[in-house]
């Protein structure tokens, strides 16, 4: 039983992480309404620039290990807002109102620069971040076996569930979370009523990509590296997680995103870990498939 408590706790970690790229995800596609494979590429790319930054300021500013983190992690968040900010204007806008499959073409273009950026960054090379925060924190034990988590997962999953907390009720409770309902539920009404709706646009992608951002930093700092292909996996996790979950309701694309985690980390635990990504994905298209035959049955009953 506590075998299982600790998979389970473990999946908790890994799941904050999915649930933060998954509540930015549906946020963006909230008034995108398009695939988006840029999102994983960000989470990836922020993770390296605060590893990068973070080596940098150790080797070359002779920084101590905290302000040197710091360092990383600011830069991480300034780029990450960046290069979702040229998203927004120059590549959502003008594709939005075109074909679908420009916004794939073009999102995956961006991946793969993204991807080559770090990797060149990086020469080719792999950087470590010092194993941080490892002091076990028990919370059952019975013999010589203990369920821990180390103290950086504790404040990784406390962080995440306030972050998500106060982004849910913002949401619900300020001018922007009402402006981003009018324009995902209708754009041309919004703007006839005096919405912004290219404003409301333009910080949905920022928010959104901050989002991915804080998930590659929270990433980085546990697994200490982040490699150049990561963002492509981790987004197409997502894109189906948040298929699943729901594509325009972030709260629940978040929740989405923790039991997904927690079944992956259950996997782990039980199953052949190399099989782990196949199984995962083959079990989110099945669901994907159920709530779309679900969805069908229920409008042709009210038809």
């Amino acid at each position: 039983m506590l075998y299982f408590v600790q998979q389970f706790l473990n999946g908790l970690h890994i799941g904050a992480i999915y649930a933060l790229l998954a509540f930015g995800y549906a946020l963006i596609n909230g008034v995108l309404k398009r695939t988006n494979l840029a999102h994983g590429a960000i989470f990836a790319f922020a993770g390296q620039v605060m590893i990068l930054t973070a080596v940098f300021g150790w080797q070359a500013l002779w920084l101590t290990l905290s302000a040197t983190l710091v360092l990383g992690i600011g830069a991480a968040l300034a780029y990450g807002a960046l290069v979702s900010a040229i998203l927004a204007r120059g590549v959502f806008q003008p594709l939005a109102s075109r074909s679908p499959n420009s916004i794939v073409v073009a999102t995956l273009g961006v991946s793969l620069a993204l991807m080559e950026l770090g990797r060149i960054a990086a020469e080719t090379r792999d950087f470590w971040l010092p194993p941080l925060l490892q002091a076990p924190v028990v919370f059952a034990s019975e013999g010589t076996f203990q369920v821990t988590l180390t103290t950086l997962q504790v404040a990784n999953c406390m962080l995440v569930a306030a972050v998500l907390f106060a982004s849910s009720r913002a949401m619900t409770r300020t001018r922007f979370g009402r402006e981003w309902q009018a324009v995902s539920d209708d754009p041309g009404a919004a703007a006839f009523c005096g919405v912004d709706t290219r404003r409301v646009f333009n910080r949905t992608v920022v928010l959104g990509g901050l989002a991915a951002s804080l998930a590659g930093i929270l990433a980085g700092l546990y697994y200490g590296n982040i490699s150049f292909g990561t963002g492509l996996v981790f987004g197409l996790k997502i894109l189906f997680v948040t298929a699943v979950g729901g594509y325009l309701a972030p709260s629940r694309a978040a929740v989405g995103g923790f039991a997904f985690g927690i079944a992956e980390s259950l996997w782990s635990g039980y199953f052949p870990i190399e099989w782990r990504d196949g199984w995962m994905l083959g079990l989110l298209v099945a669901l994907l498939v159920l709530r779309r035959e679900a969805v069908d049955a229920g409008e042709a009953e009210r038809a």
